[in-house]
């Protein structure tokens, strides 16, 4: 069995992972850490100490009334999105250990592609894409 990185739980909610397929389990939001575990195997977890977690982008729309998905980006490991039923209490339960200036807003679809756009007018990007396509001469 596993064991929790949690001595006090504050919320646990049905929630889904999304790291390459979608796991189903229960996400908990303890003292120590942020932490997933999947309903099917119990071996398959994910535990996220306080220290180790550098910012939380959440995805937001209709101006904050619905809040479909939340990244965990961590200091060494990458991302990690995740889901739940209630993520409005979540992220109220995760603000008590994270402060609110590393809780950030995710980029729209529409930023995306504006940044996106942007990059493909650039000068040093048309650049780099035409030495790229150069032929290199070999050294024999």
């Amino acid at each position: 069995m596993v064991e929790s990185l949690n001595t006090k739980v504050e919320i646990v909610v049905p929630g889904t992972s999304f790291m390459g397929m979608p796991a189903y389990g229960k996400v908990m939001v303890g003292d120590r850490g942020f932490e997933f575990y999947d309903d099917r195997n119990p071996k398959n977890y994910m535990q996220f100490p306080w220290k180790e977690i550098d910012h939380l982008a959440v995805s937001v729309m209709f101006g904050g009334k619905w809040l479909p998905r939340y990244a965990i980006v961590t200091r060494k490991s990458g991302t990690y999105t995740f889901s739940s039923h209630d993520p409005k209490a979540v992220l109220r339960a995760v603000r008590d250990h994270i402060p609110a200036d590393r809780i950030r807003k995710s980029l729209t679809f529409w930023q995306v592609l504006k940044s996106g756009g942007k990059n493909l007018f650039h000068k040093e990007s048309w650049i780099n894409m035409f030495n790229s396509l150069k032929p290199r001469s070999r050294r024999r």
